[in-house]
């Protein structure tokens, strides 16, 4: 399964916020966000960015939910019309938004090390760090 993490160029970053409530009815949960993201997987902690590429803000959805919930998931997938060569892989755990800036610049170093466009427009926006403690996938 690591391989496959390792060696895919996107992933489904996925968190939850807590539910908003409007109007008379009660909350209807948490609300689910899911979003393409580039990633690096280093060791067992997968890290994105938010980057340059056209954003309303830097304060997105995906870092307020994990701010306010300190959980995300990573899917990471590969469609084939030959079914057989299918496959998936969710990493579920712990996560954070790193305020560390040495863990940081490792984090944005281990991306750039993946993504030559990063490279050329070194990522600066908040890192997410997703501390990977169950892994599951098929086949």
């Amino acid at each position: 399964m690591r391989q496959l993490v390792e060696s895919a160029r996107v992933g489904h970053l996925g968190t939850a916020g807590p539910a908003a409530h409007v109007g008379p009815d009660p909350p209807a949960g948490p609300h689910p966000h899911v979003v393409p993201v580039c990633y690096a997987l280093v060791g067992d902690t997968v890290y994105s960015v938010v980057d340059h590429k056209p954003k309303r803000s830097t304060r997105l959805r995906r870092i307020a939910n994990v701010e306010a919930t300190g959980r995300a998931c990573l899917l990471v997938d590969r469609y084939d019309e030959d079914w057989t060569r299918l496959w998936w892989v969710r990493l579920d755990g712990p996560a954070r938004v790193v305020d560390d800036a040495a863990e940081a610049r490792r984090a944005v170093d281990a991306l750039v090390a993946k993504y030559p466009q990063y490279a050329e427009h070194r990522p600066s926006g908040p890192v997410i760090a997703l501390d990977a403690d169950r892994w599951t996938g098929w086949p």
